[in-house]
């Protein structure tokens, strides 16, 4: 699939540099001060990629991308003195091209061990989302937890999503079926070619409410988990001083609360 990007523009949601920096000024005034501690800025221009992530990385019918992970990059890109070039892929291609240093960050991916191995992740997480399994209302499938439970029921998970190490843990025993998108999950769960759906409820509780489905489609209690969600970089020398420099802002937003009022504008959860 070819890839879509376009620069900043000064009108779109979320997406004008002047604005994320009058914001930011406005939240913290003495923050151009500390971060020029860092050092002086680089002209250079990252390349930021990620998928779709409802309220996290969207790209609008007039093509300017928005969302908190949008945000979030713009406003520590704009301090450190760096471009942004922002492009949207599905989301194994986005893995890859991080994993394979063609890109400098990736928006939002989970942490696991597998993945640790192939990319460097952010110290401080910027947002949380809850995972659970989804069932037809007509036939809802009885969960508890207990994953013996699930032996020889249909699941269907999302190409390149990780579900945490119990879910990882079970996954031999599991019937699984892959989807490359949230709604194409949901048509195979609504068509029964599947039994369960297992995504986040961020991105899928929108999708379900657009498409009409509600009375159709339940989440199931207890969730799968709760995931932690980072910006990741290519394992590489010369992107650990893009990841250092990206770390301190990161983290002085998490500690000044600039982070939990982003979160609070788009209706993310913060940890």
């Amino acid at each position: 699939m070819r890839a879509i990007y376009v620069q900043k523009s000064a009108n779109g949601p979320n997406a004008g540099r002047r604005l994320l920096l009058a914001t930011f000024a406005n939240l913290f005034g003495s923050f151009s001060a500390w971060s020029a501690s860092l050092g002086p800025p680089s002209p250079r221009e990252l390349r930021v990629v990620g998928t779709g992530f409802k309220k996290i990385f969207e790209l609008s019918n007039e093509g300017v991308f928005y969302g908190m992970g949008v945000e979030v990059v713009q406003i520590i890109g704009a301090q450190l003195g760096y471009k942004v070039r922002f492009e949207i892929f599905p989301w194994a291609r986005a893995l890859r091209l991080v994993q394979l240093g063609q890109a400098d960050i990736l928006i939002g991916p989970y942490r696991s061990a597998e993945r640790m191995f192939s990319m460097a992740f952010s110290q401080q997480p910027f947002f949380e989302d809850q995972l659970a399994f989804y069932s037809r209302v007509q036939k809802i499938i009885n969960w508890r937890g207990d994953y013996s439970d699930l032996v020889g029921r249909r699941i269907v998970v999302l190409n390149g999503w990780t579900y945490g190490n119990e879910f990882e843990m079970a996954r031999p025993d599991l019937l699984i079926n892959t989807a490359n998108t949230v709604e194409g999950a949901l048509t195979m769960l609504l068509h029964q070619r599947a039994d369960l759906l297992a995504a986040n409820r961020r991105d899928t509780d929108p999708i379900i409410a657009a498409l009409g489905i509600q009375r159709k489609v339940v989440a199931l209690s207890p969730l799968i988990g709760i995931n932690l969600a980072f910006l990741a970089y290519p394992r590489s020398a010369r992107h650990d001083l893009i990841r250092g420099e990206f770390d301190s802002v990161l983290n002085y937003m998490s500690k000044n609360g600039v982070l939990k009022k982003l979160g609070n504008r788009y209706g993310v959860t913060v940890p």
